[in-house]
C-alpha cells in the first residue's frame, strides 16, 4: 500500500514502528553489527549482479574509506570512485593510496555558490528556502505548506505540519511571500539551496554509475541524524527501487561503532582526523577532526559550539578563510564582493572575532590514559 492510500494515523503508526525497529538495531553488540553489515553487502551484491548490474563504492572520508576496506575484507572487491578535489588534501592522498577513481565534480565550489546557493542551516531547511527563493506555479501548494504547514492531498490534509518552516527560519526567508500572507518576514540577502552535493558530488557519481551500469555501496548512517536518518530508517539498509538502488551496510553504526571497525581493519585514517584514541571511559574519538567535509559547506553551523568549522578553517589556512569569508560571490548588480560572513551575520553565527577557547584535557590527548 502506498503512503497516498494510507491515512494519516497508518503513515504515522507504521513509521513509528521502523524508528523502533531501527533504534533495536542500533543497540544489538558490536560484532553483530559487524556480521549483520557483512551479510547486508552480500545480499546486495547477489541481487544487484542476478540482475545484471555491477556495483561500486562511493568514497569520501574516513567512514566511507572504513566500508571500501571492510568491503575488501569480505571478499567484495569493487572498484571505489570519489570526487577527490573536493577532500582535504589528507583525505586525497589516501584516495590516490588506495586506488580509488576521481571523478571531476560539474561545478566549482565558487559556482556552486553564486549560481545555486548557500548550502546552510540543514538540507532539508535549505531546500525549503530554495523553494520560496524561486516560486512558480508548479510549487506553489508546496510553498503554501511550508509557509503555513497546511497540506494538500499528498500530505493527508494535515495542519501544523512538518513541512511549515519553523518560526526562527520563517522570521529571516519568508519575506518574498509577505504580499501572499501578510506577514512582515525579512528577505535574505543572499541565495540559500541544498543542491550543492548534486552538482559537485551526486550528479557526476551518478553518471558514472549510468555509464558502468553499476548501483553503488554509500557509508552512511542513521545516526549522523537528518534526512539521511529518515530514508535509512524508511528503507533500511539495501534499497532496490525504480530508479535508485544502493546499499547503506553500516545504517544501524553508531560512531563508536565505525571507529572501532577503522582499529580492526587497521585503516589508514587521513592526517585531518588525527589519531583514532580512547577516553578514559572507553569511548572512541578522533584527536583531530570528527567529521570532515567541503570548506564552504555550512549545514548545521548555526549548531556548532566555537571554535566552529570556519575558525578551525582560518587556524589552518587563512587566504583560503579570507577567500570564502569575503570574496567567494559577485553581486550581479551591484558586482560587490562578499561571502559567507554576511551568511553567518544574517543567521546570527559569530565568526569575524577570534574566539577564546576554554581548553580541556581532550586538547592534549597525549596525557589521556
Amino acid at each position: 500500500m502506498s503512503k497516498k492510500e494510507l491515512s494519516t494515523e497508518e503513515w504515522k503508526k507504521q513509521k513509528r514502528e521502523k524508528q523502533m525497529k531501527f533504534q533495536t538495531m542500533q543497540r544489538l553488540p558490536y560484532n553483530i553489527k559487524v556480521k549483520r553489515a557483512e551479510l547486508r553487502a552480500w545480499e546486495f551484491y547477489n541481487e544487484i549482479h542476478d540482475m545484471g548490474y555491477e556495483c561500486h563504492v562511493s568514497v569520501g572520508g574516513l567512514d566511507s574509506i572504513t566500508l571500501l576496506l571492510f568491503l575488501r575484507k569480505i571478499g567484495i572487491d569493487v572498484p571505489a570512485v570519489s570526487c577527490s578535489i573536493l577532500e582535504d588534501k589528507s583525505i586525497q592522498r589516501v584516495h590516490k593510496q588506495l586506488g580509488i577513481i576521481p571523478i571531476k565534480p560539474y561545478k566549482t565550489k565558487v559556482e556552486v555558490l553564486n549560481e545555486v546557493g548557500f548550502p546552510v542551516i540543514s538540507k532539508k531547511i535549505a531546500g525549503r528556502i530554495d523553494l520560496l527563493q524561486h516560486p512558480t506555479e508548479r510549487n506553489k501548494t508546496v510553498r503554501h505548506a511550508i509557509m503555513t504547514g497546511e497540506c494538500g492531498a499528498q500530505g493527508h490534509f494535515a495542519k501544523n505540519s512538518r513541512m511549515q518552516l519553523p518560526k526562527k527560519w520563517l522570521e529571516l526567508f519568508g519575506g518574498i511571500e509577505n504580499q501572499n500572507y501578510e506577514t512582515n518576514y525579512k528577505t535574505a540577502p543572499f541565495l540559500v539551496s541544498n543542491k550543492c552535493c548534486y552538482y559537485l558530488k551526486e550528479k557526476p557519481a551518478d553518471d558514472w554509475a549510468k555509464a558502468h551500469n553499476s548501483w553503488p555501496y554509500l557509508g552512511i548512517m542513521a545516526s549522523e541524524g537528518g534526512q539521511r536518518e529518515e530514508a535509512l530508517v524508511e528503507h533500511g539498509c539495501n534499497y532496490y527501487g525504480k530508479t535508485t538502488m544502493r546499499s547503506a551496510p553500516f545504517a544501524p553504526f553508531l560512531r563508536q561503532d565505525i571507529l572501532q571497525l577503522a582499529i580492526d581493519l587497521n585503516v589508514p585514517v587521513p592526517e585531518i582526523y588525527g589519531e583514532i584514541r580512547k577516553k578514559s571511559d572507553g569511548t572512541l574519538y578522533t584527536t583531530k577532526a570528527q567529521r570532515t567535509g567541503c570548506s564552504m559547506c555550512g549545514f548545521g553551523i548555526h549548531m556548532e559550539k566555537r571554535p566552529h568549522r570556519f575558525d578551525l578553517l582560518r587556524e589552518q589556512n587563512p587566504k583560503e578563510w579570507e577567500f570564502w569569508m569575503y570574496k567567494c560571490c559577485t553581486n550581479k548588480e551591484t558586482g560587490e564582493k562578499f561571502g559567507w560572513g554576511r551568511v553567518l551575520d544574517y543567521i546570527g553565527v559569530s565568526w569575524e572575532d577570534v574566539p577564546e577557547v576554554q581548553m580541556n584535557i581532550a586538547d592534549f590527548p597525549e596525557v589521556m590514559p
